[in-house]
Formats: structure tokens, sequence, C-alpha cells
């Protein structure tokens, strides 16, 4: 199994065993799912029935991203303007990161993060962001966005801004 951390902070931020899809060759997409959690029990995998789901939520359990609790992913706040003056900065970090370790990725990682950051900006209302575990300022913003169906939550990583770790 990879266990995938921020390469500025170490934080760990997901592992290959959820669903990853590379889009546009810069980020990673990884589907959630929300789960039902109460202290105590052990989730095995199955699926509660919707009654079971009601049932566990009106007896104090809490209702989370399978990610966001799994990885300890620590919710944050952005407004359009602080969030790009975040990202130019993450975004010189991780290009003096590659220059170091992978200089053949720079250009395209410029290139397509570019690309993508207008995206993200393009539909910024639509994103939460979640820092590592440390709550490092510095390190990556994961953003939560969900499909189509507007109920299946799914989580966006830089892929530069990741390195992989066997475990």
């Amino acid at each position: 199994m990879l266990i995938f951390e921020d390469i500025l902070n170490g934080d760990e931020m997901i592992s290959d065993a959820y669903d990853m899809t590379t889009v546009d060759d810069v980020v990673y997409e990884v589907d959630c799912a929300m789960i039902i959690i109460k202290e105590g029990d052990i989730d095995i995998g199955g699926n509660p029935s919707a009654e079971e789901a009601e049932e566990a939520l009106e007896a104090g359990a809490e209702q989370v991203n399978n990610v966001v609790h799994s990885f300890r992913l620590q919710s944050t706040q952005f407004d359009k303007k602080s969030y790009l003056t975040y990202l130019k900065g993450y975004m010189k970090a991780v290009k003096a990161k590659l220059e170091a370790t992978k200089p053949e990725r720079v250009a395209p990682f410029e290139k397509a993060a570019a690309a993508f950051a207008k995206k993200i900006i393009g539909n910024f209302k639509d994103y939460e962001f979640y820092t590592g575990e440390s709550m490092d300022t510095e390190g990556m913003v994961a953003l939560l966005n969900y499909r189509e169906d507007g109920v299946t939550p799914y989580l966006i990583f830089w892929k530069d801004g990741l390195r992989e770790v066997k475990i």
C-alpha cells in the first residue's frame, strides 16, 4: 500500500486504498463516501440500511467523510483573495521542490497547475478546504467538491505536492 505525504510538511494526505484518478496530469481526484461513526464502534465496511443509519445518528453517532476522517484532515476557510495568495505561495514552494528533485516535471507542472487553478477560481464557491493534520498553512490544502449528483463527495490533491511512501 502507498501513503501519499505532503512534500512540504510530511502530513499524510491520502492512500492508494481509495479510488484515485489523475486529472490533467496535475491533480488526483479521490472518491469519498459519507460514513457513520460512533465512539466504540468499528467500521467493517458494511453499509447500514437507511433505518440503521438514522437510529445510529439519533444515538449520538456522527456522519463524516471517510477520507477526511481517516487522514485527520482539518477544515479551513478561505475567501477567493486569500486562497489566491495561498495558492501562489504554495505553487512557488512546490516548484522549488520539483527543481531540486524532479526538474523534468517543472514545466509540465507550471502549465497544468495554472490551467487547473483557473478552473478552481471559476467555481470557487463550490469548494471546501482541508489541510493536513498539522494544520500547516504552508502545506497542501485539499479541495472537497461534489459530483454532478450533488451528494457524492470527492477530494482534489495536487499530484506534484505529494510523495509516495510504501508501507
